[in-house]
């Protein structure tokens, strides 16, 4: 079906619809913490699809006041090493309304670096605490560019709060990503699920 102006055809939607990809969430694999030191997803990540979506639902940390971080790979998961380039903010709100902050995080977004990148901070650990958000990998068997990556992820503060936090960079080498690790910046994942989808077709 066409869309006409004036004798004139703006959007031919058969077009239109060729040309955009209509690929659906696969769901590769699925993982649950159970006191874990980290959580690593292995195999999965090649070249089957441009875009892979990484879940985190319900994490529990067993630690007070740290939070979760992840690093990439190129050598299948030997080493959790590859340099990066990042940015960081968060939003945060006071159950008590005591304080609202909108702010950058220096110190938790990385220049070069090839440290574990935090998806989130000051982590509360209290029996109903936990962390929910997603990460989005762009293209990661690319040997030509380097690899993007966006977070998102909302979180119990210690201090009793909702934190959103705000993660996106880039894995500086044209080495293809193919394995993904997530830690706590102190103790384990105590708790929670964490599911790995590749997106296309």
């Amino acid at each position: 079906m066409a869309v006409i102006s004036g004798g004139t055809t703006l959007i031919d939607n058969g077009t239109l619809d060729a040309a955009v990809p209509a690929g659906k969430m696969t769901l590769l694999a699925t993982q649950t913490a159970s006191a874990s030191a980290t959580i690593s997803f292995t195999s999965g990540i090649d070249s089957t699809y441009d875009l892979y979506c990484i879940k985190f639902i319900n994490v529990h940390g067993g630690t007070d006041d740290t939070g979760l971080r992840v690093n990439f790979s190129s050598d299948g998961g030997s080493n959790y090493n590859v340099t990066k380039t990042t940015t960081f903010f968060r939003a945060d709100h006071k159950e008590d309304d005591s304080s609202t902050v909108l702010f950058y995080g220096t110190g938790r977004d990385l220049a070069q670096s090839t440290g574990d990148q935090p998806l989130d901070i000051d982590f509360g650990a209290d029996n109903d605490q936990c962390c929910c958000g997603e990460l989005y990998l762009y293209n990661p068997s690319s040997t030509t560019f380097v690899k993007h990556f966006i977070a998102k992820e909302n979180s119990v503060l210690a201090t009793d709060g909702s934190a959103n936090s705000f993660v996106a960079g880039y894995c500086n080498t044209t080495s293809a990503i193919d394995a993904v690790q997530f830690k706590m910046s102190s103790g384990n994942i105590d708790s929670g699920v964490i599911k790995l989808y590749g997106i296309g077709g």
